[in-house]
């Protein structure tokens, strides 16, 4: 992950009169938070998290902890913290699951409780005989009622209404699957499929960097040619709207919308409105851009910059009533987050990306200043809107072209770990994202000094407080036009590593999330979008996340080279052995393409980088152990020859992953065009160019799309699978 510094707003952890040791009442007011006060490292060893830390993300939760008298006085506040509210902010459950919701109120009081489903039906709630001593809060004696949630609601978002003594309380109840089926059609045929970058994946006809039409190209090859079932790609979430463009795919500024860096301007049908010297304009804008693709390294500003002033010229251009009424609908279906997304588009082209420096009366996305001013650029914020509903038909036209080609998935496309600490999200969302933390990950054998991604995490006790929407809203989008989702670092949504600000990555600690509801809702979208879902499970990750998300219907992720048998020496596993129920690919894009890792360029850039905790030597003499076993394990197998090429032995390194029981297989365009250089180095921002490597060949000249698709290489190594 890569990006900006954020400013400070909380005190660094260092700074904290709290002790290193934490306090008994310390360590309670972090569990009632969900806040880690120990955990297990990578290599088995115990930590304790100093107090510094604790008082830090304790802090960004909205609990001051500071002192003794400040920890008390928190403590006191979240006992009765249920007893103030009539009833809870949301319940997430499963459709078999029968439960029970709390209600507050005077004690004494009557109350009626029901649901109002989707479809605008009410079904009563019954009273639970339970007996619970009432409570004085707030000077007030409350009384609680039990009332039964019964199993076989409809799946779907509904609302449970309370009502007591002339009030009425709500709260948001979601009825999730059981368990997110696998799709028909891959039960008993595993599906294989293609995995790119979509930037770095240019055609003759691209500006600059790889765009949806691109990948609707790249879709029917891989489907009518290649025989593959989906296509794999990487975030498209939407990035800042004006130069520096963040070239991190994984760093948006929101991931609810999409970056119209990815908008194929020619394929607009607004296009045949230009009059003559906007359309000589517009090739003129269209013939630089084409030259983009030469470079050496994906130049996003030059390519939005152009883009820009194209797309602005055909926004520019009337729309048949039929276009105009879909794209008011579109406008109406995605409300105030889509008029919130282009404000902060609009107020950013105004006055920058530092917020900081933007009027203080702007700061706050709900206030009437900044209602009247998106009323002054209202042609700007409609542009910003307008963009959205090109992007997104034209993704939608490269899935209808993908199941055109036979593909029974099409495409999947990726969800980020979070945002940017200074984008649209931390200006429409800030409610729902802790300040003065950042996301990252604790060390591990890849990246040892651990690693800061820079991204405020969600706030779980908000995330509830709002129903989740913000959550729903962001995955409704991202699998509109998608036969899967890719969830990155899926181990979040159990627990997510904090880093306090003014600390390093390795002084963060765990905070935990509602993974229940978080994975149940995720489930209900994708099933709604018809959707496989895979969670990248790699890393430090609990021994009972992984059973669980299978038992919900969540694929894993199986990486050729991590398929080891830790507790019996570390030896690579048969093929027999992985996952059904995972994607199982050679390598992903935080490693380096096939042929690299056979040659090890990690352990050299690593090297060069100053990432390593040992010597060049150590790590060399352990990659060259591991890869020996791997090769041991291809030649048992009959797979491989004593006097093998690197060719031969990515080809057997594929063949094996079609002997495994897992559904998807993935195959790396980057593995395709032979292409060797690192597409992103984990915990590294500008020493290396992450995000910026266009498609290369094994001489590391650039390849394009036509390039790829006339490759004799490219389909020998497809039919592996």
């Amino acid at each position: 992950m890569a990006g900006r510094p954020w400013r400070t707003l909380s005190p660094p952890c260092h700074t904290s009169p709290v002790t290193d040791a934490p306090s008994t009442d310390l360590i309670e007011l972090a569990r009632a938070h969900g806040v880690a006060t120990e955990y297990w490292d990578w290599q088995g060893d115990h930590v304790t998290v100093p107090a510094t830390t604790i008082v830090a993300v304790l802090a960004a939760l909205g609990q001051p902890a500071a002192t003794d008298d400040e920890v008390r006085a928190s403590l006191a506040q979240i006992r009765d913290r249920e007893w103030r509210q009539a009833l809870p902010p949301v319940l997430v459950v499963t459709e078999s699951e029968s439960t029970t919701i709390p209600v507050h109120l005077p004690h004494g009081e009557s109350v009626t409780v029901s649901v109002r489903l989707e479809d605008g039906s009410h079904r009563p709630l019954d009273q639970v005989d339970r007996w619970v001593d009432p409570r004085v809060v707030d000077g007030r004696q409350v009384g609680e009622a039990t009332f039964a949630v019964p199993a076989g609601l409809p799946l779907g978002w509904h609302e449970i209404s309370a009502s007591y003594a002339g009030a009425t309380a709500t709260c948001t109840l979601v009825v999730t699957p059981d368990r997110l089926e696998v799709p028909a059609s891959l039960r008993d045929h595993p599906a294989s499929g293609v995995m790119t970058q979509l930037y770095a994946m240019r055609s003759s006809r691209s500006w600059g960097m790889g765009d949806a039409a691109d990948l609707a190209e790249l879709a029917a090859w891989a489907g009518e040619e290649l025989g593959s079932d989906f296509v794999l790609v990487n975030p498209l979430h939407a990035a800042e709207p004006v130069p520096p463009v963040e070239p991190s795919p994984y760093l948006p500024t929101t991931r609810r919308f999409i970056s119209p860096l990815y908008i194929r301007v020619e394929d607009i049908p607004e296009m045949g409105y230009l009059t003559a010297a906007d359309r000589a304009l517009l090739q003129w804008h269209a013939d630089d851009a084409v030259r983009l693709n030469d470079v050496d390294l994906i130049d996003r500003d030059a390519s939005w910059r152009l883009k820009d002033a194209a797309l602005r010229l055909v926004h520019k251009q009337p729309r048949s009533p039929r276009r105009e009424r879909d794209y008011r609908a579109f406008c109406g279906r995605e409300g105030q987050g889509l008029v919130d997304f282009a404000t902060w588009c609009a107020f950013t082209a105004a006055y920058g990306e530092d917020e900081a420096e933007w009027p203080q009366e702007l700061q706050d996305a709900t206030s009437p200043a900044v209602a009247a001013r998106r009323e002054e650029l209202a042609t700007d914020v409609d542009y910003y809107c307008w963009l959205q509903w090109v992007v997104e038909g034209q993704l939608e036209q490269a899935q209808r072209v993908a199941h055109e080609s036979g593909m029974r998935l099409g495409l999947i496309h990726d969800l980020a770990v979070g945002v940017h600490p200074s984008g649209a999200d931390a200006w429409g969302l800030r409610d729902a994202l802790a300040r003065g933390v950042t996301v990252g990950a604790p060390a591990d054998q890849y990246n040892q000094l651990g690693q800061d991604w820079s991204q405020p995490p969600w706030r779980p006790d908000q995330l509830a407080e709002l129903g989740y929407a913000p959550y729903r809203d962001m995955l409704r989008t991202v699998l509109r036009s998608a036969g899967g989702l890719r969830v990155d670092h899926i181990i979040g949504l159990f627990r997510l590593w904090w880093i306090p600000q003014g600390c390093k990555p390795f002084e963060g600690t765990y905070v935990r999330y509602d993974h229940k509801a978080l994975i149940g809702i995720l489930a209900l979208e994708a099933h709604r979008a018809g959707a496989v879902v895979i969670g990248e499970d790699l890393g430090t990750v609990e021994s009972w996340v992984r059973d669980y998300l299978a038992d919900r219907g969540i694929m894993g992720t199986s990486i050729l080279w991590f398929e080891r048998d830790y507790e019996h020496g570390g030896e690579p596993i048969q093929p027999e052995q992985y996952r059904r129920l995972c994607l199982a690919t050679v390598t992903t894009h935080d490693l380096p393409p096939t042929a690299g890792y056979l040659q090890q360029v990690h352990i050299d850039l690593r090297h060069e980088l100053g990432l390593l905790t040992r010597s060049i030597e150590e790590e060399r003499a352990s990659e060259v152990k591991e890869q020996a076993g791997i090769t041991a394990l291809l030649r048992s197998r009959g797979l491989l020859r004593e006097d093998a090429s690197d060719e031969d032995t990515i080809e057997a390194l594929h063949k094996l992953l079609s002997w495994t029981p897992a559904l998807l297989r993935g195959i790396s365009v980057s593995d395709l065009a032979q292409d060797r250089r690192i597409i992103n180095q984990p915990g590294t921002d500008e020493e290396y160019p992450n995000w910026r490597m266009p498609l290369a060949g094994a001489d590391g000249r650039p390849v394009l799309l036509e390039d790829l698709m006339r490759s004799r290489w490219a389909r020998r190594l497809a039919r592996t699978l």
